[in-house]
């Protein structure tokens, strides 16, 4: 059995942080800890960017500089420096979000295609990382996971999609970097799951490349994990999986009732617990065919898959497990377990402020959601304040 202690170390958690670093994180928590600060603060600061207000150097030097690396990816490499120092790799993460325009697709697709081509030689990072729409509209997305007919143009529009996919994943293949593609609503995922899987068939042959995710607060997933496991194996490819809880529960909820279908979310927080937990044990049993990053900042998941590598005598550095969190957040988790030797990234975010707020917002409101985590990260930095003026 792993310590159930090991998580507390602060010392290790934040030994990046400088004193006002350390203030500034504080601050941070403490006004995400607060929900109506939260839903005040995001409305406003949308409204002021949208007027073009001088916002942005307040936004920079407080919640971005804490939860992105940087405005382009030069800006983020001192960052990756310093985490590989002390046993975090990186993952960066070109998070410019809810644009509609091909040349802006084109854009995101050769970002990901560059920074692929630069982690080959960089060890400091395995893996490079796109979301499905940043590709391509939602809307085509969804169409298709609804099997509704394209128009003439919308067909092009899908070709183009897949031919990104195709060369960003080539270049992975190429360059032997992990590309982890990023799960979204439940309504245009069914397009995205099959794109993927047929770049998995491809390129995966040896070992995995391209990993797909699977949101764990959907009840319907473990099911599929077992039924793409069975149809690789079938066709002889591997798979890659990251497995996170999910980041779009409220408006998959809503969304369920103001159409009138199950909701695709788990009934419970337990539920989504135990699901979590199930399919991260099924892919522990089958590691020789699956490749697992457990995305996660929950400590009990964290600790019962190292309970499982340990039991299974997996160890702590086998290239098969990857455990990864955000930049920002749950340093507790991240540092300790680089410290341990275990295999462990950090998502950096990065992107021009003003197209890197959805994400940051996002970030916001899932901290208020999320029981328990942010008075977790308070309780914490506030042990490793008390540690310094010792």
């Amino acid at each position: 059995m792993t310590s159930n202690s090991l998580f507390d170390n602060t010392e290790t958690a934040f030994k990046l942080k400088s004193d006002s670093e350390l203030e500034r994180a504080y601050f941070l928590f403490k006004m995400i800890s607060k929900e109506p600060l939260v839903k005040i603060g995001t409305a406003v600061t949308k409204f002021a960017l949208n007027i073009n207000l001088p916002v942005e150097g307040i936004i920079r030097f407080t919640v971005f500089d804490h939860f992105c690396g940087g405005v382009n990816e030069r800006d983020c490499m001192s960052t990756v420096d310093k985490l590989f120092d002390v046993g975090v790799s990186s993952v960066l993460d070109f998070s410019v979000e809810g644009k509609e325009e091909d040349a802006q697709f084109d854009a995101t697709a050769n970002k990901v295609i560059e920074l692929t081509k630069f982690a080959k030689n960089k060890e400091a990072m395995p893996f490079s990382v796109f979301k499905p729409t940043g590709f391509g509209r939602f809307k085509i997305w969804q169409k298709i996971t609804e099997k509704q007919p394209l128009t003439e143009s919308e067909e092009e529009e899908w070709k183009r999609i897949e031919e990104r996919y195709e060369k960003v994943s080539k270049e992975a293949y190429e360059s032997k970097i992990s590309l982890l593609i990023d799960g979204e609503e439940s309504w245009m995922q069914d397009a995205a799951d099959d794109l993927c899987e047929k770049m998995m068939e491809k390129y995966n042959k040896e070992s995995p490349i391209v990993f797909n995710t699977l949101q764990c607060y959907r009840w319907d997933r473990l099911e599929y994990l077992k039924k793409i496991h069975q149809r690789s194996k079938t066709k002889g490819y591997k798979l890659g999986f990251k497995i996170v809880r999910g980041a779009y529960m409220e408006k998959e909820n809503e969304r369920a009732v103001e159409k009138g279908y199950k909701t695709p979310i788990c009934v419970s927080k337990k539920a989504t617990d135990d699901n979590f937990n199930q399919i991260m044990e099924y892919i522990m049993d089958n590691l020789d065919d699956i490749e697992l990053f457990v995305g996660t900042h929950n400590e009990s998941s964290t600790y019962l898959t190292m309970d499982l590598m340990n039991e299974k005598g997996i160890s702590k550095s086998d290239g098969r497990v990857w455990f990864g969190q955000l930049f920002g957040m749950s340093d507790h988790i991240t540092f300790n377990l680089g410290d341990e030797g275990y295999n462990v990234a950090k998502y950096i975010p990065f992107g021009p402020v003003k197209d890197v707020m959805p994400y940051l917002i996002r970030r916001a409101e899932e901290n208020t959601s999320v029981a328990g985590q942010t008075s977790r990260e308070l309780t914490l930095l506030k042990k490793e304040r008390e540690r310094r003026k010792m």
